[in-house]
């Protein structure tokens, strides 16, 4: 378990390194992320470090999440809390972020709520990395689309149904029923899930900018948010 950064895809390009050679690359956005909370296994039962990343509208934000953030919204609740005695975590005092996630770590207690952490500091020395974001959503797409089927054959004999999926009940092997596997690979929803690719070599760290260059593709479309964190497949 290691901790990692949010960020959002730029694009994709191609960089030369000092030796001359050409690499594919994905430029993300990483950072700064500011830390919201921390958990402890006294309190939560788990020690994770909670990140936000991307300012949110206040006017979009829910009550919930601009609480979350800050102090400076009162509530019954809070006022009851604090006349019974009970110690008000501390907040990170910024605006709500729009992309929230946590990262599971051994021992978080060398983190402070409210401080902002940087790719140049997180992925200094780290050459691999695990990205995890939402690829594309293509909707409701046929058997050859989502599962690359490759269709039946384009001769005189099909009449208009190539991109058929074939042959779906089965007789024989499904005890004389007639109904479909469980498991089938059919038409459906195809996309919009949540994917990661494994062991990206990092090519360059813009440091400024707060840009990390990684070797390879990265799924979701540009502009979509992920998640990037040390890679801890050994190879």
């Amino acid at each position: 378990m290691a901790l990692g950064l949010l960020g959002l895809k730029v694009g994709m390009t191609q960089v030369y390194d000092d030796e001359g050679k050409i690499a594919p690359v994905t430029v993300l956005q990483v950072g700064p992320c500011p830390v919201l909370q921390v958990r402890n296994m006294e309190r939560d039962g788990y020690d994770a470090v909670q990140l936000g990343f991307l300012s949110k509208s206040r006017h979009k934000a829910s009550r919930a999440e601009r609480g979350h953030v800050s102090n400076a919204l009162e509530s019954r609740r809070r006022q009851a809390r604090l006349k019974a005695g009970v110690q008000i975590t501390a907040k990170a005092d910024c605006e709500p972020p729009r992309f929230v996630r946590e990262f599971r770590l051994e021992k978080a207690g060398d983190f402070q709520i409210g401080s902002l952490l940087k790719a140049g500091d997180v992925f200094k020395d780290i050459k691999a990395a695990d990205v995890t974001g939402t690829s594309k959503g293509r909707g409701t797409a046929g058997a050859m689309k989502r599962h690359n089927f490759a269709g039946l054959p384009a001769s005189h004999g099909v009449k208009k149904h190539h991109r058929s999926p074939g042959s779906v009940g089965s007789l024989a092997s499904n005890r004389g029923s007639g109904r479909p596997k469980r498991g089938k690979r059919l038409a459906g929803r195809y996309g919009a899930e949540r994917v990661t690719v494994r062991n990206l070599r990092i090519v360059r760290i813009d440091v400024e900018n707060n840009l990390v260059l990684v070797e390879g593709a990265v799924p979701g479309p540009n502009g979509g948010l992920v998640s990037i964190r040390p890679t801890n497949k050994k190879k």
